[in-house]
């Protein structure tokens, strides 16, 4: 498959076009943790200039998916074990008191059923990582703090990468899907107590299994 097959809406501004295929590609493990990140490659492959290519990465690098060094250009980020849990703790420490409060704010519950079904017909690793993503948001997005909001978006495609990786080696995204329809059963009976609870124990889970497993360390998460 070529990125070009990946093309977005011809509606979207250049820039925006090629960051989301890049996106996509990097999510779905098209493009490989580690890998180059060649502007004039990818402008070839995609049929622009390097202008928007450049433009694409600088914004991946902002959202964490892409690393820039001087002299040796850009590639797809690498997340270490150490990576992973410090971004798994601060999830864990923010994401569970943003969907209580949230929920007990009476939110919409469609958008989370919405992204739900989405997850279950995901085509691939990219589809489901976006509509996860997009299921955890509908559960804290009204957790009435700007600040907290912007902290976990801030942390959404790392932790999208991260996902993506783990299922490449070890596909649970099946248990999660069951874990993300008992959070939701929870929250339509009004538990907002429960409901984040095991958002906690759903966010604990996914790292004991997929990051904290696989190397010695104590305390942290889980």
């Amino acid at each position: 498959m070529t990125l070009s097959s990946l093309s977005a809406s011809a509606t979207t501004s250049r820039t925006s076009h090629v960051e989301q295929i890049l996106k996509a590609a990097i999510l779905n493990g098209q493009l490989t943790p580690g890998q180059a990140l060649v502007e004039s490659d990818l402008a070839g492959q995609l049929g622009v200039s390097k202008t928007p290519v450049r433009e694409a990465l600088k914004t991946l690098e902002g959202t964490g998916l892409v690393v820039i060094r001087p002299y040796t250009g850009a590639s797809v980020r690498v997340f270490t074990d150490d990576d992973a849990l410090a971004i798994y703790d601060m999830r864990l420490l923010l994401e569970p008191e943003a969907v209580r409060r949230s929920l007990a704010a009476g939110v919409d519950l469609a958008k989370a059923e919405s992204a739900l079904a989405r997850a279950s017909a995901a085509a691939d690793g990219s589809e489901r990582s976006i509509a996860n993503r997009d299921f955890h948001r509908a559960l804290y997005e009204h957790c009435g703090n700007p600040l907290l909001l912007r902290t976990l978006d801030g942390l959404r495609d790392q932790i999208a990468l991260i996902s993506a990786g783990s299922w490449a080696r070890n596909a649970s995204w099946e248990q999660e899907a069951d874990e993300h329809r008992r959070i939701l059963e929870l929250a339509r009976t009004g538990d907002t107590t429960g409901a984040a609870q095991l958002a906690t124990d759903h966010i604990s889970g996914f790292a004991r299994r997929h990051i904290k497993a696989g190397i010695p360390h104590e305390g942290g998460i889980g």
